[in-house]
């Protein structure tokens, strides 16, 4: 996925980081820390730690802000659609500009609601780097470079370094340029450390370290060895000294694969707390940015003593590359062994591998069912149904229900927007019902909340009471929500509840609308007491003029011959985890078509076709911008841009998929109880590796199991179109594709000792 945004020039953003990092050096400076860089004096006086806090709110606080400008809210709505909390996520950010290689972009709020997400910096120019075959020494080499110690303490670093039970590490103390030269070049490094003196020079386009009491190196002077040793696996630099963004900007140009820095000059004890934390976490088999996060963050418990102790480390990432693992490193990819096929001279027989082929199938659908059970697949699962649905072909609009849209446009034009009123008034809603009424429609359904009373509403012929109570009107209140609306919105006053629908949307953990609740039980402390929702009432009420008597129960619905049935609680379908299915819920089949539509100003004005509203449902509801009640459905990531659709024709959906199914047979979506889909998973593995085992040609096999996941594909988008059946096609295809190279490692472990076997005869 592709997204485009755009920031805004921020001129103020550099003038305050500028004045941070002059208060942060003469903080430091004050508190008498000894720091891996060579500090001047700054003409800044009397600096208060309360004076430092405010700059470094200021900062977060622009930062902030500066990433919420419209131009840029697409790019954050997405991450936020596409990405779950528990998501191991690196952000990268891609630029030549020194300055925004030196902001702490890690204080966006996003990195606060995404606990594994990480960032990383990358200048705009890379490519992928060429790695010579190396063979594995089961320890990760380092080469730590300990430069110059004048003021400073580094052998806290050494000993840490030291203490890596996994690590074979060669220490170049204070060393020469022609020392330090000669080792990148005669031996395979995994990782290159260096402890000491640095500093970024000119405006942070070079970087130079000391490597001993009289030289300063910059990278460009080692630029040659550095190629060599990058060429020959080194995998990740770490400078554990001071303002190393010149360092690290250098680096990436010789397209490093991982390089850690601190933004500014750092003190020793935090540097030290760093590498600590770091080392501990990494060789203890995290992720590379979790560690690092890890790490960062637990520098904050010195902030009290160290102020933005926390801001410093940072990475910088060639995107072309995966971050490397310390299990990578080792050369430990896994000590499984495997147990060869012939023994003591003999071959297996053909029916003691198709044994063996069966009980590892076995444990392939048994742990892919057991992977499902546990919500690993649900995400992709969700999202793989949602493009099904959008392969289907359009569908004719809904004859029988038409929307009266209140448009952006509406709101403005009413008098009643110059008085500073958000929707419209009793009033307008009063004359709309009246109007209406007057074309004979069958119901009619009130999709806007009117739980309070108008301060606007003037003297009016029309009472919107009088309109509210006439029996073909629908009203909504919404129910109660634990976290966020303790009590609900309560229905109009006086409106019998035999009238009111509840309008509680379902949304999946991606944001996404899949389902509809047609009833469900009303908590006491609820202001909403109906049990149903309003297109379960404005469908029932139409069906009612049909002769088409509903049958109320606690897991289905029933009109005439024609039965609702629930989503089943617990694990239904894809979901699996973490997704509740209280009342009765159905997935919602949608229309891939617009519904028929007439805006409030055309209503009151006459012009319309009055034959549009005769015997027909009209939901009115506001389709306005400005009003925040749009929500995403399977069809608004095919949209560019990603659009939302408003509330109340979602609720137009919800009607028609009642009234479609009804009177029409269309489709109910429903998916297999939960053995049902075991018995699938399972079928599609056993017999899927068994076809595999019938193919001679290793080449063919590989074919056989992408032609069977592009039928298995068919199969289910067959299944939904036709009959409504929602199969685990995710699932079902990693057992396919798993169940499949294990019978491709099987044979060819078998085909492999057989030759072994001719070979010793």
């Amino acid at each position: 996925m592709k997204l485009t945004g755009s920031l805004p020039a921020a001129p103020e953003l550099s003038e305050l980081y500028r004045r941070w990092q002059l208060l942060y050096t003469a903080v430091h400076q004050s508190l008498g820390r000894n720091q891996r860089i060579k500090v001047h004096s700054q003409d800044i006086t009397n600096i208060s730690i309360n004076d430092f806090d405010e700059v470094c709110q200021q900062l977060q606080a622009n930062i902030n802000a500066w990433l919420q400008f419209e131009s840029f809210q697409n790019i954050e709505r997405q991450l936020r659609t596409q990405l779950n909390r528990d998501d191991e996520i690196r952000v990268i950010i891609e630029t030549n500009i020194v300055l925004l290689h030196r902001l702490p972009w890690h204080l966006w709020h996003f990195f606060e609601d995404y606990p594994k997400a990480e960032l990383a910096l990358s200048n705009h120019e890379y490519a992928s780097h060429h790695v010579l075959l190396k063979s594995s020494a089961g320890k990760v080499k380092i080469l730590a470079i300990l430069g110059n110690r004048v003021g400073i303490d580094i052998d806290k670093d050494s000993s840490l370094l030291e203490a890596l039970t996994d690590a074979q590490t060669t220490f170049l103390v204070e060393p020469s340029r022609k020392t330090l030269d000669e080792y990148l070049w005669k031996q395979d490094w995994d990782i290159l450390f260096f402890a000491g003196h640095s500093t970024s020079l000119a405006n942070g386009e070079i970087g130079e370290i000391g490597i001993n009491q009289t030289e300063n190196l910059t990278i460009p002077q080692l630029k040659n060895a550095l190629k060599n040793a990058i060429r020959r696996g080194l995998q990740l630099v770490i400078f554990n000294s001071c303002d190393g963004i010149g360092l690290a900007r250098n680096l990436a140009d010789l397209n490093i694969p991982q390089t850690i820095v601190m933004r500014e000059a750092v003190p020793d004890l935090i540097a030290q707390e760093f590498l600590k934390h770091f080392l501990i976490a990494f060789a203890g088999s995290k992720p590379f940015y979790l560690a690092v996060r890890e790490a960062r963050e637990r520098l904050q418990g010195l902030e009290n003593e160290f102020p933005c102790a926390s801001w410093l480390p940072v990475i910088y990432q060639n995107p072309t590359t995966v971050p490397t693992t310390w299990l990578a490193l080792l050369g430990n990819f896994g000590d499984t062994k495997f147990m060869g096929i012939a023994t003591k001279g003999k071959i297996a027989n053909p029916k003691s591998q198709l044994l063996t082929v069966l009980i590892s199938i076995f444990i392939v659908a048994v742990s892919t069912v057991g992977l499902r059970y546990l919500g690993v697949f649900e995400k992709i699962e969700l999202q793989t149904f949602d493009q099904m649905l959008r392969l289907r072909p359009k569908e004719d609009p809904e004859p029988r229900l038409i929307i009266v849209e209140i448009t952006e446009k509406d709101i403005q034009s009413r008098p009643e927007k110059t008085l500073g009123w958000k929707s419209v008034s009793d009033s307008t809603l009063a004359t709309l019902l009246n109007k209406l009424q007057k074309y004979e429609p069958r119901v009619i359904g009130l999709d806007i909340y009117r739980d309070f009373a108008d301060p606007l509403n003037k003297l009016n012929p029309i009472e919107l009471p009088t309109e509210l109570g006439k029996d073909n009107v629908v009203v909504v209140c919404k129910s109660r929500d634990r976290k966020y609306d303790p009590q609900g919105v309560k229905a109009p006053k006086d409106v019998p509840v035999e009238r009111q629908g509840f309008t509680d949307g379902v949304q999946d953990p991606d944001g996404i609308v899949r389902r509809q609740i047609l009833m469900m039980a009303q908590e006491p402390p609820s202001t909403c007491k109906t049990p149903y929702s309003l297109s379960l009432q404005l469908a029932a009420r139409y069906l009612f003029a049909e002769n088409i008597q509903p049958e109320f129960q606690k897991d289905y619905v029933q009109f005439g011959s024609k039965v609702l049935k629930r989503l089943k609680p617990g694990r239904s379908g894809g979901y699996q985890q973490g997704v509740e299915l209280g009342g009765m819920q159905l997935l919602v089949n949608y229309r891939d078509t617009d519904y028929q539509r007439v805006s409030l100003e055309d209503i009151l004005t006459n012009k319309f076709d009055p034959k549009l509203l005769k015997d027909k449902v009209v939901i009115v509801g506001v389709t306005a911008n400005t009003i925040s009640d749009t929500w995403s459905t399977p069809y608004s990531a095919a949209q560019q841009p990603y659009q939302e659709t408003p509330g109340v024709l979602i609720q137009a959906q919800m009607v028609s998929q009642v009234l479609s199914a009804v009177l029409d047979e269309r489709l109910i979506l429903w998916v297999l109880p939960f053995w049902g889909d075991m018995i699938w998973i399972c079928a599609w593995s056993v017999g899927g590796s068994l076809i595999v085992w019938c193919v001679r040609s290793l080449f063919d096999r590989g074919w056989v199991i992408v032609a069977m996941v592009f039928v298995l594909y068919g199969v289910c988008a067959i299944a939904l179109f036709q009959q409504g059946l929602w199969l685990p096609f995710i699932p079902t295809a990693f057992g396919v594709v798993t169940s499949g190279v294990v019978v491709l490692f099987i044979q060819s472990r078998r085909e492999f000792s057989t030759a072994t076997h001719s070979l010793r005869e």
